[in-house]
């Protein structure tokens, strides 16, 4: 699929995660799999005011490309202006943020919030547009709740201002991450606009993003919370939709993955014990053990100590 003049090969994307997909585990899942990533979303206003945290999270180092940096806000000027902004980080595309879901956002009107102004998104996505020359994006969800599902509508309007791509997850604000993904919209959306559409919502394993493409028609797929703890879900999806076999990685070749995240973690943020912490909690999830050897990250207070306990179960 194409974003305008970007190319991804089978339209795999690592999906923008506040709090999670951070450089290292962009640069992680990019090496295994994933053809586009993106980052946490960014404060367009705390862009515009200059603040510190700001560069850390829409750097993108030397992400493997296309890459993108995602901006959150609700007026079209500050959206606009933070925008061209970031293009010293040399972004692929601007993604505008219309789904997250969470109270403090769609309290201010931002993220989820502007599904219940569609004319706004217009207005936001015209002003992004006008201000920045590489293509840009927008990320929406069904709605805001079970009485206002209209993506299809806020994907026309985005449209009409200017977006080139439209990733949507199949959940209203209200559901947050509960129930399923409502395919049939991510297939109402594919069918209101001519740009490209990626689905996202459940996929779990390389049979989810298949019958997601299947069943929708859309362009691509975007994986979140599948990915946490099992990066390598991208090679496996890449491989079954080129029809090649996976080989499931080694113990050893997974405690590589592993290693090398603590050592990207640790060279690049400075609170890297938090946030080892976190990321490792995931790839141990369900393995022999795992919730004695969550015990045991969660007491280490160094990353030798991290790697000591990786060492002792990935040989």
């Amino acid at each position: 699929m194409k974003i305008d003049g970007i190319t991804i090969k089978n339209g795999i994307f690592l999906a923008p995660m506040a709090g999670v997909t951070d450089y290292p585990f962009r640069e992680i899942c990019a090496s295994l799999g994933a053809e586009c990533v993106i980052t946490e979303m960014v404060s367009s206003k705390a862009v515009c005011y200059g603040d510190k945290k700001t560069s850390s999270l829409a750097s993108l180092e030397s992400d493997r490309r296309p890459a993108g940096i995602q901006i959150f806000g609700s007026e079209p000027h500050f959206m606009a202006k933070a925008a061209e902004m970031l293009m010293e980080f040399s972004p692929d595309f601007i993604d505008i943020n219309m789904g997250c879901p969470v109270k403090k956002v769609v309290t201010n009107g931002e993220g989820s919030a502007l599904m219940k102004y569609p004319y706004k998104c217009f207005e936001i996505v015209k002003a992004v547009k006008s201000a920045v020359p590489v293509p840009v994006t927008v990320k929406i969800r069904a709605g805001f709740d079970g009485n206002h599902i209209n993506a299809d509508e806020v994907a026309k309007y985005c449209e009409e201002g200017g977006a080139s791509a439209i990733f949507i997850h199949g959940r209203t604000r209200e559901m947050m991450y509960s129930g399923r993904a409502d395919r049939n919209i991510i297939k109402k959306v594919k069918n209101s606009v001519s740009v490209p559409v990626v689905g996202n919502g459940d996929i779990f394993c390389a049979g989810d993003a298949v019958s997601m493409l299947k069943e929708t028609g859309c362009d691509g797929v975007m994986v979140a919370r599948g990915a946490l703890g099992r990066p390598w879900i991208f090679g496996e999806i890449a491989a079954a939709l080129e029809g090649r076999e996976y080989v499931n990685l080694t113990l050893e070749e997974t405690g590589d993955i592993i290693r090398r995240h603590i050592e990207l973690q640790v060279l690049y943020r400075n609170d890297s014990l938090l946030a080892l912490r976190k990321q490792l909690s995931w790839y141990t999830k369900g393995i022999p053990g795992s919730a004695s050897l969550r015990n045991r990250l969660n007491a280490a207070s160094a990353p030798e100590e991290f790697l000591e306990i990786i060492n002792s179960v990935y040989a």
